[in-house]
């Protein structure tokens, strides 16, 4: 079995590469905007070109996980605690803390860092196609069900006491400032 070299990218690699920049430039815009729900909006846009470059690299369970997960969940959840703490909607000045440069010092480093490692790590790392596929829902299950229920369960528990938490928190505000009001009442 050949493998194409390095040099020759297949129609599948440059998707993945044109993927990857606009969601890179997704998550620019994410970082730099000031409005937060225009930022909420923009991880939606970063979040869905990952499940994107997870189709692409074959692993279907994991890219609908994204979106269920994190498209559909995470960022709804973030929008709600937008509009629950009454966030400004429109340009916050509050959204700029003035250390943009060292900001983007740390996180070029960072991006960086991680690229060396994961490049370092997988250089000579094909994928195996005969047999089930890594990230396919079997080996994902498998794995997921052999070796971390118990953190997947810890952590889904967690999840719903914070939701439960932030609830709480919401309404205890709503009743101290007297606008509790009962569903129908006028």
């Amino acid at each position: 079995m050949s493998h194409s070299g390095f040099l020759s990218p297949t129609g599948v690699e440059i998707t993945f590469v044109l993927v990857g920049i606009a969601t890179l430039g997704a998550a620019l815009i994410t970082v730099s905007t000031k409005q937060l729900v225009h930022a909420a909006l923009w991880l939606v846009v970063a979040l869905g070109g990952l499940a994107v470059e997870y189709l692409l690299l074959t692993a279907e369970f994991i890219a609908w996980v994204q979106v269920l997960i994190y498209v559909g969940s995470v960022v709804v959840l973030l929008l709600f605690g937008l509009m629950l703490t009454k966030a400004p909607i429109g340009r916050s000045p509050d959204a700029d803390s003035g250390n943009r440069w060292a900001a983007l010092v740390v996180a070029v480093a960072s991006a960086a860092t991680l690229v060396w490692l994961v490049v370092d790590a997988f250089r000579a790392t094909w994928i195996n196609l005969d047999g089930p596929v890594q990230g396919s829902t079997e080996v994902t299950g498998q794995f997921l069900f052999q070796h971390w229920v118990l953190p997947f369960e810890a952590l889904s528990v967690l999840l719903l006491a914070a939701l439960v938490g932030a609830i709480v928190l919401s309404r205890k505000k709503a009743e101290a400032n007297g606008t509790d009001r009962k569903i129908g009442a006028r």
